[in-house]
């Protein structure tokens, strides 16, 4: 039985496949295909049709998909109500009061989540412990659950207050809604993220209740779809945390779902960091529409509960600290009221997509950029011809105004984007106290290889690595991801005089929550690990540091043990830490491992990895143009390249699903897993200066 992945971008449909009960050259089986957005089922079952697999054949699908994240951005959901208590109708709009642009006169907030007319009020009010200030008054809320139906919502948000401790008045606001609506939707704050800070936790309340019909449509027609063609095989949904859940939890918890589809690719970074015994990566995807960057250490992703989906919301769930930008093979290339040249956010996406794909786009992008520069095959690695004088119109439309030749104009984008991807490098390492010097940039993706070289020049990045898999990596990485849940609530204490045997006592009872969600997505008690982390902070700040915590009963010792934990994670993350200041604990947090079966790096080796197979590891040779001028470079095929042999740029190694550019200066060697590590040759002095071999020396 096969484990598929499958990854629904916003251009293409990924999908890898893993049988390991089949021959060693029969065990992968890959597959792109254009994704398909006005029903991203049609995509992903013409990816199974494509890589010749029947859905009968399937022992467990994990799927990565966009579909929530897209909702929220274009706000194509069913708009919700929001109950909230007296006084708070406004948390959603009003936000932080802060200015994303500090001098920016004009500058618009986006819209709120949930509509000012659909946000109602109720008289109540818990105390900061959680006892009861003001009951709940169930007159009221049984005029607001009446005024609810009147308007035909049936997913409904409710966030109190204070309901972060105690959310009983929560669930009498959610019964009194049923009784009125039997129907209806309703997600509660209290279950939904119970932490501390109204906005954050009001925010991913919203989102639950709006997410609620779009996950759940979507899911189970892609269920219905997959058992009509055959299927029994269980449906993981990859999450934003870089875990999967079974899709029944995720129609649950569709917020979990933010940043879904790139957390595949994190996943195949994880795996490529124990099979290589690399520690520190940044993980890249280069795809049709967006760029993403993910910091890893110690073969797992950096986490963040600070996320905004746009400014003034964010999102406190757990989730892989992954930085996205618009910038990919679709970014569109356009010239500025100044004069200047600028590519993406727009994109072109899978329709019409760019010129080159004869779709009917005439707009120029980065992916009709390289296909004029000679850079990218034009069948596509055979999947469909390209209409390479489509691309050079498109270039031409924004060359013309700049007074550049279509060439020329062609690198300026490539340059441009590049420099913006390495800007997101940059969010996810030095913003984060990291030295960009100290890392493997790896590249997935597509567009991943065609870029990889000049973003990470950019970034002051010295070694590359891009697998064999790189055009379908999200797709591998699901097919290597654990079950994850992270649960957290709120425990504000301060750590003198702390009683560790109640923070025992909420561990304990957020480790049972994590099992009962284990348990639910088919995880045996065996196969179960947990881990611990306590969200600190110095007593006056207003932010958190994550805290290893050790399983077990705490005493006293432990804690102690678990401040001079916090210190050193403070001083590593802002390059201060004072133990003269007192530390609070603000937030417990359990993450829940299910293992299960998955691809080994033995097995990897045998059906990816290099085999020197007898042939002609040269396929082509193919002018590209490179710093002002044309060169006649070599295209190679990497089914016939040996483990330990070096190729000097400029050169073209062309993957299956995507393509690796070498430029001058770039040296390449294959290693026994296929994978292409990527070096700069260049040489430079101490001040990061080129230095150039001349006839006179090196200057």
């Amino acid at each position: 039985m096969l484990r598929v992945g499958i990854d629904v971008g916003g251009t293409f449909t990924d999908l890898f496949a893993w049988d390991e009960e089949g021959a060693e050259s029969e065990r992968v089986r890959t597959a792109k295909v254009l994704s398909t957005p006005n029903d991203p089922v049609i995509g992903f079952m013409n990816a199974l049709s494509e890589a010749e697999i029947k859905p009968s054949e399937i022992g467990t699908i994990i799927h990565g998909t966009t579909i929530g994240t897209n909702a929220l951005i274009e706000r194509k959901y069913p708009e919700p109500a929001l109950v909230t208590t007296a006084g708070f109708r406004d948390t959603l709009e009003i936000g932080r009061q802060r200015r994303r642009h500090l001098y920016d006169p004009y500058q618009v907030k986006s819209q709120p989540l949930i509509s000012r007319s659909r946000r109602f009020t109720v008289s109540e009010k818990l105390g900061a412990d959680g006892t009861t200030v003001k009951p709940l008054g169930r007159d009221e809320a049984r005029r607001v659950a009446e005024k609810i139906a009147k308007l035909g919502i049936k997913n409904v948000a409710i966030a109190f207050i204070n309901s972060y401790v105690n959310g009983r008045h929560e669930q009498e606001m959610r019964d009194i809604i049923l009784e009125v609506i039997p129907d209806a939707r309703v997600a509660l704050s209290s279950e939904t993220r119970p932490k501390i800070r109204e906005l954050g936790r009001f925010v991913t309340t919203a989102i639950r209740a709006s997410l609620f019909p779009v996950v759940s449509d979507y899911f189970t027609r892609l269920e219905a779809r997959l058992a009509e063609a055959g299927s029994t095989a269980p449906l993981f949904i990859v999450k934003s945390n870089g875990g999967m859940m079974r899709s029944s939890t995720a129609k649950e918890r569709p917020e979990e779902l933010i940043g879904s589809g790139p957390a595949g690719g994190v996943a195949a970074g994880g795996f490529l960091s124990t099979l290589l015994n690399t520690q520190n990566m940044i993980v890249t995807d280069v795809g049709g529409t967006s760029f993403e960057a993910c910091l890893m250490e110690n073969g797992r992703g950096l986490v963040t509960d600070e996320y905004e989906l746009e400014w003034e919301m964010p999102i406190i769930t757990p989730m892989l600290d992954i930085r996205s930008i618009g910038a990919g093979g679709g970014s569109i290339a356009w010239i500025d009221q100044g004069g200047s040249l600028r590519v993406g956010p727009q994109s072109a996406g899978a329709d019409p997509g760019p010129a080159c794909y004869g779709r009917g786009g005439t707009r120029p992008t980065v992916t009709d950029a390289n296909l004029v520069l000679g850079r990218l095959n034009q069948t596509l690695s055979g999947k469909f011809q390209l209409d390479y004088d489509a691309a050079v119109t498109a270039i031409n439309s924004i060359a013309e105004p700049l007074g550049l030749s279509v060439l020329d104009c062609a690198e300026g984008i490539l340059e441009i984007v590049c420099e913006n991807m390495a800007g997101a490098i940059r969010m996810v390492s030095t913003d984060r106290g990291r030295d960009p010097r100290d890392q493997t940039l790896v590249a997935f993706g597509g567009a991943g290889g065609l870029h990889a070289f000049n973003i990470a020049r950019a970034a002051g990045i010295n070694r590359i690595l891009v697998p064999p898999f790189a055009g379908v990596a999200c797709a591998f990485g699901a097919t290597t991801m654990e079950v994850r849940h992270d649960l957290e609530a709120t425990f504000y204490a301060p750590a003198a005089g702390l009683d560790s045997s109640k923070l025992t006592l909420a561990f304990n009872k957020l480790e049972q929550e994590c099992n009962e969600l284990l348990e639910n997505d088919g995880i045996k008690s065996e196969q179960m690990t947990f881990e611990r982390n306590a969200l600190m902070r110095y007593i006056g700040q207003s932010y958190e540091v994550t805290t290893p915590v050790p399983s077990g009963d705490i005493d006293e010792a432990i804690v102690a043990d678990v401040v001079d934990a916090f210190h050193r994670e403070h001083k590593r993350e802002y390059g201060v830490s004072s133990e003269s200041f007192p530390v609070a604990f603000v937030t417990l947090r359990v993450t829940g491992y299910g293992q299960i079966a998955k691809p080994e790096a033995s097995d990897l080796e045998a059906s990816l990895g290099t085999n020197n197979q007898k042939g002609d590891e040269v396929k082509e040779q193919r002018k590209v143009y490179f710093g002002g001028q044309y060169y006649m470079v070599e295209v190679y095929d990497p089914a016939h390249l040996s483990s330990g042999q070096l190729i000097q740029g400029p050169a073209i190694i062309e993957q299956p699903d995507s393509e690796i550019v070498l430029p001058h200066h770039a040296l390449a060697k294959v290693d026994k897993f296929g994978n292409i590590i990527i070096t700069n040759d260049e040489k430079v002095d101490q001040y990061g200066k080129i230095l150039v071999t001349t006839e006179e020396g090196v200057k």
